[in-house]
């Protein structure tokens, strides 16, 4: 069971933003249409045995032709606000110089069309399709990399600065990092181990002059990047198990969240040869702390670790479960691995559903840094094999997502709790969810193996399907409105309070009302 969408509306928060979010590589398609140039993920998705079943991201979900249908399908649901990512090579085909206006067109009516349905948009400058030329040139191994993100988000600023409400920066630099160029399970497929580590500091300098071009543009919008975040458990009181979690937080939270809200790196990354084998200028650090309007997490799981290379599994939170047909890229060559939750639910991607951890992370962060701004989820959600049922009768399709249902309404809750007055992460000023994703779509290497969407989407017809947790959202968003309309109802047959010059003068006497 999980709590009632009228009883959760009531934990909202004024002002809370109930949202969904996508990413362009992911649901757009039309990879090789109207001047988009090549990405990086174009050519890693094409080698044999890169994505699970050998699936392709050419046409996705068709967003790019689908758009205004789907932004249909948002009204309906009823969200306050969309975030999505620009596709880099469709407006800046080669990652410098020219724009292709065709690629800008597209977001200018995706805008337009959001607003005109009373939809806030969010906006992700980066989010993991790294355009072509720039992978052949180095990638994030290349620190000029850094600079062309600075200069495509001056590009995005100026096209549409003037119509987003919110701007990410940079999505989960750690996933780039460990996927893209620690295990080669992602785009550029580069196998670096701790030879990756410069494309760390590279991703935050690229944030930070993307924060700086934002700012230099004048956009009256808030600023803000997104990583994800995982509670590293220690699988016993062992204390090599501890500095084993420890090492892990180091490596997947900290790594990124101190250089922003504190402005170092954690000192015992400072202290390591590995991280000191490449030289950065101390500006760099100004620029990538520079203060933030909000910080994004992306919650989906804590992870369990123990002391021992293990079974050889890719670090769970720091890797995706790639399909029975990847094999694991580590080989166990790390001093710790990953343990299994065995009381907890698992999804179809084998994480664990642990709603409760949510609070921890939301805790963890607040008392690291005491300067936090305000945090919103930027994703959560989960992936679950849906059932489709179909009425005989009238021949409509139903498809029963309880689990994905329960997942959502079990995390919104318990960050709910969590940040409310006396929770865990009372001094996190909580801002919105987001929900993992708007439709199902193709999951990096996982294919389309991975439906995480609240729309089902037929890959084959394309068509979508509302699941039942959209319904849930769209119930959820309905009580959440109808409460603000009786509160807001109330406080105007109240009226106004009498100022003092209207309060009655106790020195002067009542009239007899029926004199």
């Amino acid at each position: 069971m999980h709590i009632t969408a009228k009883d959760l509306a009531a934990l909202l928060p004024p002002d809370f933003t109930l949202g969904v979010a996508s990413a362009a590589f992911q649901i757009e398609g039309a990879l090789n249409e109207d001047g988009r140039g090549r990405a990086g993920w174009d050519v890693f998705s094409a080698k044999p045995g890169a994505i699970v079943g050998g699936h392709s991201p050419a046409v996705a979900c068709d967003h790019y032709h689908r758009m205004p249908d789907d932004v249909a399908l948002m009204k309906q649901l009823g969200v306050d606000s969309y975030r999505f990512s620009l596709s880099w090579p469709r407006i800046q085909p080669n990652g410098s110089g020219p724009v292709n206006p065709a690629g800008l067109d597209f977001y200018d009516r995706l805008l337009d069309e959001l607003l005109a349905n009373g939809i806030s948009p969010m906006v992700t400058i980066y989010h993991w399709d790294t355009p072509l030329a720039l992978d052949d040139a180095g990638g994030w191994l290349n620190r000029d990399t850094a600079y062309r993100l600075g200069e495509f988000a001056a590009i995005a600023a100026a096209a549409y600065g003037d119509r987003v409400a919110r701007w990410v920066t940079i999505n989960e630099p750690a996933t780039v990092t460990t996927n893209g160029y620690t295990l080669g399970l992602h785009s550029p497929g580069e196998a670096l181990m701790l030879k990756a580590f410069p494309t760390v500091h590279h991703q935050l300098l690229g944030h930070g002059l993307a924060v700086q071009a934002l700012r230099a543009a004048g956009v009256p919008a808030e600023i803000g990047m997104t990583n994800v975040y995982s509670p590293m458990v220690p699988k016993s009181i062992n204390p090599l198990d501890k500095l084993s979690a420890g090492v892990m937080d180091l490596a997947q939270n900290r790594l990124y969240a101190d250089p922003v809200l504190t402005g170092k790196y954690p000192d015992l990354i400072r202290a390591a040869r590995f991280f000191s084998s490449f030289d950065h200028p101390d500006e760099d650090m100004e620029i990538i702390s520079q203060p933030l309007d909000f910080y994004g997490l992306n919650y989906y799981m804590p992870t369990k670790v123990a002391v021992g290379a293990g079974d050889g599994a890719i670090p769970a939170g720091m890797a995706e479960a790639m399909g029975d047909d990847l094999t694991s890229a580590s080989g166990g060559g790390t001093p710790f691995h990953v343990e299994s939750w065995p009381e907890a639910d698992i999804t179809a991607y084998g994480w664990p559903v642990k709603p409760e951890y949510i609070g921890v992370a939301l805790k963890e962060m607040a008392e690291r840094y005491p300067n936090l701004p305000p945090v919103i989820l930027t994703e959560g959600g989960a992936s679950f094999e849906d059932i489709i049922v179909r009425d005989k009768a009238t021949n409509r399709t139903f498809i029963p997502d309880e689990r994905r249902l329960k997942y959502l309404s079990d995390h919104i809750e318990a960050a709910l709790r969590a940040t409310a007055p006396g929770g865990e992460a009372e001094a996190i000023d909580l801002r919105g969810y987001y929900v993992w994703s708007l439709m199902d779509n193709f999951e990096w290497s996982a294919g389309y193996n991975q439906p995480f969407g609240l729309l089902h989407v037929d890959f084959e017809t394309l068509e979508r399907t509302p699941k039942a947790s959209y319904f849930w959202l769209q119930e959820l968003i309905e009580e959440r409105n109808l409460s603000a309309s009786a509160v807001a109802a109330v406080a105007q047959a109240m009226g106004p309070e009498p100022t003092d010059s209207e309060a009655p003068d106790d020195d002067v006497p009542a009239l007899d009302a029926t004199a």
